[in-house]
């Protein structure tokens, strides 16, 4: 395996995930210009953030899936918690996810345990999680890409994006078809993120990684090759 086709795989996946977090940038500089004009910050408010959710489902061109923001608990004036958050169909007008925020009810969704959530709430950074099965959502294996919102040193909680990994994966046929060998993007678990191999499927686990693996700086995903290609669910 050349050096030439690791970095040449490298460079797609960057580029990939800076156009996610590049539109999601837009969806954060609009929450916190909402939080400042507002004089009581209250779920209503956040109708003005929707343009650009909107704009970051169409404009990412059926990457992104479904995309929003999660509100820490406590910060708006009306509401305990919120998720201001839609989802994408194909050739449909986005779809407002409801799901229960009743602490008090059997299927309650508690998203500060997730760690899409809690990882940018401790670091203040960004955050990559999968993939995973979205069973609450779409049951597809999906990735999920978070920011933090803060202002002036207070947490508003996330902004995110859900990308499907099977089109994450699609985005990176070209360069991934043209290695010779192997070559697999897994995630910090040896999670198959997007691989050349039709016996990998993305989530499944790459049992034998072996020693030639590049990391990949900025993201918690890793470039392997030359691996077997035995896999596991």
């Amino acid at each position: 395996m050349s050096d030439r086709h690791v970095g040449q795989v490298a460079d797609r996946v960057h580029t990939i995930v800076a156009d996610i977090f590049r539109s999601l940038d837009r969806v954060l500089a609009s929450v916190v210009a909402c939080y400042r004009a507002s004089g009581s910050f209250a779920c209503a408010d956040l109708a003005a953030v929707r343009p650009e959710i909107f704009a970051c489902l169409s404009s990412t061109h059926e990457v992104v899936a479904g995309a929003g923001v999660i509100v820490a608990p406590g910060v708006l004036a009306d509401r305990r918690r919120w998720l201001e958050w839609w989802q994408a169909p194909p050739e449909q007008d986005p779809i407002f996810l409801d799901v229960d925020l009743n602490p008090e009810s059997l299927d309650f969704y508690d998203y500060t345990a997730a760690e899409w959530f809690a990882v940018p709430e401790r670091t203040r950074r960004r955050h990559i999680v999968g993939p995973y099965v979205d069973y609450g959502g779409t049951d597809t294996y999906m990735l999920t890409f978070t920011a933090p919102a803060e202002v002036d040193g207070r947490f508003l909680g996330v902004v995110g994006a859900d990308v499907r990994a099977a089109r994450f994966e699609a985005l990176l046929l070209g360069v991934l078809a043209a290695s010779p060998a192997q070559i697999t993007l897994v995630n910090g678990e040896n999670r198959v993120v997007a691989t050349n191999s039709p016996r990998l499927p993305a989530g499944s686990l790459l049992l034998d990684p072996g020693p030639d693996r590049v990391e990949l700086p900025g993201l918690p995903w890793s470039i392997v090759t030359s691996a077997g290609d035995r896999a596991a669910l």
